[in-house]
């Protein structure tokens, strides 16, 4: 691999081929690094590994070290005699095109509780054996124990002693509920063994993972409950502001998110330990890992929780190069990438020089004005992360119908596509190609494109529309799709531009 130019796929597990509604760590992951090294590339990209809210979205979750249980390969369960192949035939069948949440949501955890019923004493002590190397696990499977107990807000258990999270309550509450957190454990280390296994397969084949951490966990989870104080709460609990970002390119009132925002005064005061707790956590999964909303540690936009729209927040300033001398202490500025997208300024600029950090662009926002944008290939430096677009981007066949003719007319002259017809051809449509070549050839050290385009998909694949809460998180490839990717083609633009 040339460690100076490389390129990537940004494919999430949950997208991958599989047999049980959601990819997972079974075969379709193993097949689809196969497919990675044929094709010339060195980096999956995968978007967050922690479980997911009501709305389905990893960035918001109850916790922030967690692994999602639906990426567990039940087939893998099967062969250490945990579950049934009447209990597997069972789960199949459902739609391999979009993740089935509600199928899983009713089925996937009584079927692990299943499987954890049958483990033997030697599995149970390896599963106690690594619990007892996971600090965070035990907060987590008691808060997850308790959520089911109280069915309310953390904020709501009437047993104020454990809401408050009270030493002596919380030490009780781990006695009296051991059975029960066990399961949890169970649940965490079956992912971390199976996903161990999937990471050992990648670096085999030169092939290196890219992660991705949310800068925010939700109001409902385990580190909001346990370490109350490192977060932003009034007197009662609740969020006085929330997260979120004013107006831009996906919205015209801005998100507001809902994620409570940071004490960082308490933070400072164990110079950051959650967040190095949470990185070394991360760092140990993937090799390297995107830092999401990057700017927050610039400036974050505080929404009040009260308020309907995001455009009654405002700009509070954050952490800067205090918070990043300290994490470079630990942890290496090589395994970390700033998303550094949204709103620039001179601020969020000279934080991203003084941290040395790569930061992101993106293709579909270069076309967007006729301003020599710092989002057209030609002005990328080389230390930079560049994408046809992100999982927050439609595929760049939707965003070519969707530019008005002036904008695509700008952007496949740009990219040196010549003819008229730029609509059709699906993977094999020119002006897609165009634009893929034009990325690869800039001078950026890694370059990655969403699956989707790699194939020439359109709109109805889009991962996730910023700003909406429905219909979000679902898309996945089914082992059709895999196939029909050309791998000749795709071996020879790495081959080309020296990024293999």
């Amino acid at each position: 691999m040339n460690p100076n130019r490389s390129s990537g796929v940004l494919l999430p597990i949950f997208s991958l081929p599989g047999d049980f509604g959601c990819g997972d760590f079974g075969k379709g992951a193993y097949a689809f690094i196969d497919l990675l090294k044929a094709c010339g590339f060195h980096y999956w990209q995968v978007l967050p590994f922690t479980r997911t809210d009501d709305c389905n979205s990893p960035y918001k979750s109850d916790s922030a070290f967690a692994g999602n249980c639906n990426f567990i390969d039940l087939y893998d369960l099967q062969k250490m005699g945990l579950l049934q192949d009447i209990e597997i035939k069972a789960q199949l069948g459902t739609p391999d095109w979009r993740v089935s949440y509600d199928w899983l949501n009713k089925t996937r955890k009584p079927l692990l509780q299943k499987a954890f019923s049958r483990a033997d004493a030697a599995l149970k002590a390896d599963i106690a054996a690594f619990a007892q190397t996971q600090d965070w696990l035990s907060d987590y499977a008691l808060y997850m124990v308790l959520k089911d107990k109280f069915d309310c807000e953390w904020m709501h258990w009437e047993d104020k002693a454990l809401r408050d999270y009270e030493p002596q309550a919380i030490k009780t509450a781990c006695e009296t509920y051991q059975a029960q957190m066990e399961y949890y454990f169970f649940e965490q280390y079956i992912f971390s063994r199976q996903w161990e296994k999937v990471k050992a397969y990648a670096h085999q084949n030169e092939v290196y993972i890219i992660g991705d951490m949310p800068i925010y966990v939700s109001f409902e989870s385990a580190d909001c409950w346990s370490k109350r104080s490192l977060f932003d709460l009034d007197e009662k609990g609740s969020p006085a502001s929330v997260a979120g970002v004013p107006p831009d390119y996906f919205s015209k009132t801005g998100q507001k998110w809902g994620n409570p925002l940071y004490n960082w005064s308490e933070m400072r005061k164990d110079s950051y330990q959650w967040w190095k707790q949470r990185l070394h956590h991360t760092l140990k999964m993937v090799d390297k890992v995107r830092i999401d909303h990057f700017r927050a540690f610039s400036a974050y936009w505080a929404v009040p929780a009260e308020a309907e729209f995001a455009t009654e927040g405002k700009w509070v300033d954050g952490e800067g190069m205090k918070f990043f001398d300290e994490i470079f202490k630990t942890v290496s500025k090589e395994a970390i990438i700033a998303e550094d997208l949204g709103i620039q300024d001179a601020a969020l600029t000279t934080l991203l020089k003084d941290s040395a950090l790569p930061g992101m662009r993106v293709l579909q926002f270069g076309f967007l004005n006729y301003d020599d944008d710092m989002h057209l290939p030609h002005n990328y430096p080389h230390n930079m992360v560049c994408y046809t677009g992100t999982h927050d981007n439609k595929p760049l066949l939707a965003y070519l119908w969707e530019l008005t003719p002036e904008q695509r007319a700008y952007c496949l002259r740009y990219c040196g596509f010549q003819g008229e017809d730029w609509k059709s051809g699906g993977a094999y449509n020119k002006a897609i190609r165009a634009i893929l070549k034009t990325l690869w050839k800039s001078h950026s050290m890694l370059v990655i494109s969403p699956i989707q385009d790699l194939l020439g998909y359109g709109g109805d694949t889009t991962m996730n529309q910023p700003g909406t809460s429905k219909g979000n998180w679902s898309f996945r490839m089914t082992p059709e799709a895999i196939h029909a990717i050309d791998i000749t083609y795709l071996k020879n633009l790495n081959d080309l531009y020296k990024r293999s």
